[in-house]
Order: C-alpha cells, then sequence, then structure tokens
C-alpha cells in the first residue's frame, strides 16, 4: 500500500511539472501570437490598410491636354494630336516579375530591357501612375502589343496627345520641342503638380512658358472587384487643361524671314516692334523640324541634328562681330561725349596711323573732310577711328551698355547670350594683355573683341526708331515689359536718324532699299571681317527700321560668312519690309470695307 501511494505522488509531482512546461510554452505561444498581431494591427496597422484598399481602389489619372501655341492673329504655331503609347503599369505585376515582362517588351519595342526598368523603379512598384516607355507607336506595333497582351502582363497600350507642330520647320527655334521630364527637372517642380512621365517644354517658348501650357492632373478614384473590374466610382478630381498663349509673332511675316534667310547656310533675322518691344519674328538657319523631337526620333534624324551647321541653335540669340552697324552707338557716344556737336567734321583719308600701324579706309576709299551723316553713310572706318580715339574706350563701353550690349536682353529664352562689351579689364582678364590704342580704333568701328547678338542689334537700332527708349522684347502678346530713356539729346537723335536714313538714300544700301515701292526707312549696313588675312571673310549685317517718320517695324540681319551688308543682308530687310506693309495694306483695306458695310443708308 504504501508503495502504491509513493508511486501515486510521483505520478502526481510528474505530470503537475510536466503542465507547468506546457502552460509556460503555450503563454510563450500566445504572447508571441498577440505580439505578431499587434504588430500587424498597431505598427503595420496602416501599411496593411493601404495595401487591401490597394487591392480595393485603384486611381484613374488623367493627363492634362497641353495648351496650344498661337500668333498675334491666333494662327496655331503648336497643337496636340491623338497618338498611341506604351505604358507600364507597375501595380498590376509584382516586383519580382517585371524583369521577365520587360524581356518579353524589350524585343517588341526595340528598347533596352534596364533602360525600362529604370524609369519603373524611378516610379515606385506601387505607383498607380503609368509609365511611359515609348510615345507616337505605330500601328503594327499597336496591333502587335495587342495580340500579345496575354504574355504581357502590366502593359498597356493607349491614346494620349502628342505635340505636334503644323507648320513644320516654321519658327522652330523661337517655339522649341518638348519631351519627357528629367529626374533633375522633376526634382525641382514637384511642387508643382508635375509628376515622373510629364511632358515638358525643353527649349524655346515650349520650355519658356511650360508652367501656362502643361495644365493640372485629374483622375478617379474607383473601386474595384478581384478581377479588377471597375464596380464603382469614388471621386473625381478635374483635369486642367494648359493654358492657349498667343505670343506677339506674326506667322505670315516669320514665314517670309525664313523664305529670305533659306537661301544662306548659317545666319539670323530678327523683326520687332519699335514702339512696344514686341517681337514679330525671329528666324535662325539652318532650321529643323521639332515634330522630329516630339515622339520617338529616328537615329538618322538624330545625327542630322548633330551636324556641324547645329541646326539646333538659335543664331539669333549668339554673338557675333557688330560690324559697322556699332557706328550708330558710336555717333551717339561721341555726340553725348561734349566733344563733338551735329556739325563737327573729320578728314577722313586713305588710312589712319595708329601707333605703328596703318589703320585703312575700307575699300581704300578716301572721303574728305567730313561730317556725322556722310559717316554713317558712306561708313567711314578713318572717320570713326578719329572718333573713338578723341573720346576713348571707357566712354564707348558707356554707350554701348547703356544700348544694351553685354548683358542679355531678359526676353527669358534660356540659350540667350550676353554678347562682351571689351574694356582694359576684360582684356587683361581673359587675355592677359593690357589695352592699345589699335584696340580702341577696332571697337570704334563694331571689330576686335566686340560681340553683341542679332536680337541685341534689333533693340539698338530700336532706340533711334522710337526717339531715345530701349525697349526689352517680349514674346507674350499683351504683356508690359521694361522700358527706359537711354538719355540721348533730342539733337544727338535727329542727327544719328539722319545718318541712317542718308546710308538708304544715297549711302551703302542705296540700291537695295531707296524706293522700290518701300516706305522710306532707315538703317546701317555692316560687314565683319574674320579669318586669316590671306583668306579673310565676312559676315553680312544690317539694322533697320520702317516708315523713318513714325516706325512700325524695326529689323535685324546677320549672315555668316554671308558677304557684305549693303549687297546681302540688306535685301532681306527689303523681304520682310514689303511682307509687312503688304499686310498691312490689306488689313487696312479689310478694315475699311467693314466701316463701310456697317454704314446705314441716310434717307
Amino acid at each position: 500500500m504504501q508503495l502504491q501511494g509513493d508511486r501515486r505522488d510521483k505520478r502526481t509531482s510528474g505530470s503537475g511539472a510536466r503542465g507547468m512546461v506546457m502552460m509556460v510554452v503555450a503563454l510563450a505561444m500566445l504572447s508571441g501570437v498577440a505580439a505578431r498581431l499587434a504588430y500587424l494591427q498597431v505598427v503595420k496597422g496602416e501599411y496593411h490598410r493601404e495595401m487591401a484598399d490597394n487591392n480595393r481602389i485603384r486611381l484613374i489619372p488623367n493627363r492634362p491636354p497641353r495648351g496650344r501655341i498661337l500668333d498675334r492673329y491666333g494662327q496655331v504655331i503648336a497643337d496636340n494630336k491623338l497618338s498611341y503609347s506604351v505604358f507600364l503599369e507597375p501595380l498590376e505585376v509584382r516586383a519580382k516579375r517585371w524583369p521577365e515582362v520587360l524581356g518579353r517588351l524589350s524585343t517588341y519595342v526595340g528598347i533596352p530591357e534596364d533602360q525600362m526598368a529604370k524609369k519603373l523603379r524611378v516610379a515606385g512598384y506601387s505607383s498607380p501612375y503609368p509609365v511611359r516607355i515609348l510615345q507616337g507607336a505605330d500601328a503594327k506595333l499597336v496591333t502587335l502589343l495587342r495580340e500579345r497582351s496575354q504574355e504581357l502582363p502590366g502593359v498597356k497600350v493607349d491614346v494620349e496627345l502628342l505635340r505636334i507642330y503644323p507648320n513644320g520647320k516654321i519658327a522652330s527655334h523661337l517655339i522649341g520641342y518638348t519631351g519627357e521630364i528629367s529626374e533633375e527637372q522633376l526634382a525641382t517642380r514637384k511642387d508643382q503638380g508635375y509628376r515622373l512621365g510629364d511632358i515638358v517644354g525643353k527649349a524655346g517658348v515650349e520650355r519658356l512658358l511650360d508652367l501656362d501650357l502643361h495644365g493640372q492632373w485629374g483622375g478617379e478614384q474607383v473601386e474595384v472587384d478581384a478581377a479588377g473590374q471597375i464596380m464603382r466610382v469614388l471621386g473625381e478630381v478635374p483635369t486642367q487643361a494648359g493654358q492657349d498663349l498667343r505670343l506677339s509673332l506674326d506667322l505670315s511675316l516669320q514665314k517670309a524671314a525664313e523664305s529670305a534667310l533659306s537661301g544662306h547656310p548659317r545666319g539670323a533675322v530678327v523683326a520687332m516692334d519699335p514702339r512696344s518691344g514686341e517681337i514679330l519674328a525671329i528666324a535662325s538657319s539652318p532650321t529643323y523640324d521639332p515634330n522630329l523631337l516630339s515622339g520617338r526620333i529616328a537615329p538618322k534624324d538624330w545625327k542630322a541634328l548633330q551636324s556641324p551647321d547645329r541646326p539646333l541653335l538659335n543664331r539669333a540669340l549668339r554673338p557675333y562681330p557688330t560690324a559697322s552697324a556699332f557706328k550708330i552707338i558710336m555717333s551717339a557716344a561721341a555726340l553725348q561725349s561734349g566733344k563733338f556737336n551735329p556739325g563737327s567734321s573729320l578728314y577722313a583719308g586713305s588710312g589712319l596711323k595708329v601707333g605703328n600701324r596703318i589703320f585703312k579706309e575700307h575699300d581704300g576709299a578716301s572721303f574728305g573732310s567730313i561730317g556725322f551723316v556722310t559717316a554713317l553713310a558712306v561708313s567711314s572706318d578713318v572717320f570713326f577711328y578719329q572718333v573713338g580715339l578723341r573720346i576713348g574706350p571707357a566712354k564707348i563701353a558707356e554707350w554701348a551698355t547703356k544700348f544694351g550690349f553685354g548683358e542679355r536682353t531678359n526676353i527669358g529664352l534660356p540659350s540667350e547670350s550676353w554678347g562682351v562689351v571689351p574694356t582694359a579689364e576684360y582684356k587683361m582678364k581673359h587675355f592677359h594683355q593690357r589695352w592699345f590704342p589699335g584696340d580702341t580704333a577696332n571697337f570704334s568701328i563694331g571689330q576686335g573683341m566686340l560681340l553683341s547678338t542679332p536680337l541685341q542689334n534689333v533693340v539698338m537700332v530700336s532706340v533711334l526708331g522710337n526717339g531715345g527708349y530701349r525697349l526689352q522684347p517680349h514674346l507674350l502678346l499683351g504683356s508690359l515689359p521694361a522700358r527706359d530713356l537711354v538719355g540721348l539729346a533730342p539733337s544727338t537723335i535727329a542727327t544719328v536718324r539722319t545718318g541712317m536714313r542718308a546710308v538708304v538714300t544715297s549711302g551703302t544700301a542705296h540700291r537695295v532699299l531707296n524706293g522700290d515701292g518701300l516706305p522710306p526707312n532707315a538703317g546701317k549696313t555692316g560687314s565683319a571681317e574674320h579669318g586669316l588675312t590671306k583668306a579673310r571673310q565676312t559676315h553680312a549685317v544690317f539694322v533697320g527700321f520702317a516708315p523713318y517718320e513714325k516706325p512700325e517695324i524695326a529689323v535685324s540681319v546677320f549672315l555668316e560668312d554671308g558677304g557684305h551688308g549693303g549687297s546681302d543682308a540688306a535685301p532681306i530687310a527689303r523681304t520682310i519690309y514689303r511682307a509687312y506693309f503688304a499686310a498691312q495694306h490689306q488689313k487696312a483695306k479689310q478694315v475699311q470695307k467693314k466701316a463701310i458695310r456697317s454704314q446705314k443708308p441716310v434717307r
């Protein structure tokens, strides 16, 4: 009996120990489950709720249509058309499966797999926004991808608006082109409503006014079932289209300018209203078709855009020698210096000795004793050598700056150059040489280190056209830019204007711009020498305005290696004047006809 009791005690004590162990294990397991539940519900609760909502709620984003660009009369310069694009939808495929899908897709679209994968990674595998990999897909590719849709999950072919330029190459340098936003651009524009895959302006007006043209994204939040079918719309944010923008540009005049420039390999033309600063035309040669850059560009087309002639370069904004057009500023600087007056005269022989060098008159001519009016008309170098040496390089630089040289016009186009107004400090800094009298002589006739852009030149000549105001050129119709008095005396303006008129009536441009059905006009020709002495070439320059008494249009022409101002650049100005005044005459007739029709008969 005692033995059996001892055995029961031992069994009881053993079972009690085992029970305790089992209870501890059970409590530990329950604690683990509780901790895991707490972690999942409390710590990771928001994450899992979001994941559940992503399985149930989807965002269907709507891209905003880009605003159109119009000329001053409402003619379309940049528009949109429906086009097929290929997208990746990150949420449709698990991250680890995307390499397989992209590998197949690459064989069809011809885009490297790693390039597509990078876009996907940047967007994020949980992004609700589609990732564009190809724009402007042709019908053959669209059909192929739709046929292979089962083996390409997460790949979507959809219709979107593609930027088009209905006038082709016309105004391409001014308007620019669009492209997909870069990571660098996105980093600075996220707070402005931009997203990965947005189409943005890359050059010209497209870039300058992109924020107005872009618009605001919209979209629908929808509930979907397990198969991804939409069950109901939960909310909607309306898409805001980009603004249509009307430029000051006259498309007809732009076409005339580009046609006149087409016979010259490299050059630029700018036409501006000297009363307001409105840009009427900007042409640059060679040009390019911005439609090539809207979608996927062919390798041969891209190679052509990288040719030595640099067709993407807007030469209207690049610096060149001002040549004898600078004599307009020289005349103003001399008359304002107090060392000359409108009746002053100098002897202009066939050359002038400056230091140890003879600075010759162009063509070896000798003009005798002449004043400012004649010196401008015949473009005497020797006359202006003497003027420059007497007033000094500091005074010349001061007035060049007042006319807008050496700084940007602030038209807003990112490729605009500052140009160069040389000084003794500038020469020492860049060439480590001191300033010599010969530098002043070259400076006085627009040669040497002096550089200005065709756009700066049209601003400069407009100062004489509008009575002494330096205007800020602008592209948006109706804007009111800066308008500053340069500080010229009325007698200075009158003398320089008279000289510029003489250029046309009896001087270097009289064979081209005098009469011939044109209104009275004024201008200045120039021929900038460059290159080696034995193979000297000349750029051709012309600046002018018309009509003479009340100017409505100012013109700047520059031709690289284009010959001479009077014989080569001035004829382009003549073409522009004709186109402008013919259009104005036609508009006046239309207004007159409307006025006659609106008159009621008297009884």
